[in-house]
């Protein structure tokens, strides 16, 4: 069982994020699967936005306040926020993702439920 910032979670409910490197500092997830492409590494279904980033049309964006936790991929976890959802022409689900307290801004992150696990927003 590994322990959260919102209790224990059974390993059923963790994310596995073996052979899968961080960020760099400030790097948002997107940024690191560019950096790794144009190093040679490969990146599995990876987006292919002009300089590494996603800038999806402000139309196609639905914001949104969601709550969530983030698995950091060391054993802990950290509270987070999506800010807006988005679909690329191939169906992926992106959001706008934010760490709380990791000093990098939001950035667009393809969506994968096994490492962000939304949160309610209001009674349960």
């Amino acid at each position: 069982m590994m322990e959260s910032q919102c209790g224990p979670r059974s390993a059923g409910e963790t994310a596995d994020r073996v052979g899968r490197e961080g960020p760099v500092d400030g790097e948002c997830r997107t940024d690191r699967e560019g950096r790794e492409a144009r190093e040679g590494h490969e990146v599995v279904d990876a987006p292919e936005p002009r300089d590494g980033r996603v800038d999806p049309a402000e139309h196609d964006v639905r914001w949104v306040y969601q709550p969530v936790e983030v698995d950091l991929g060391d054993g802990s976890w950290a509270l987070g926020r999506i800010s807006g959802w988005w679909q690329d022409a191939a169906g992926r689900r992106w959001c706008r993702l934010r760490v709380g307290r990791s000093g990098r801004p939001a950035c667009w992150e393809r969506f994968d439920p096994a490492r962000v696990l939304l949160l309610p927003v209001s009674g349960m």
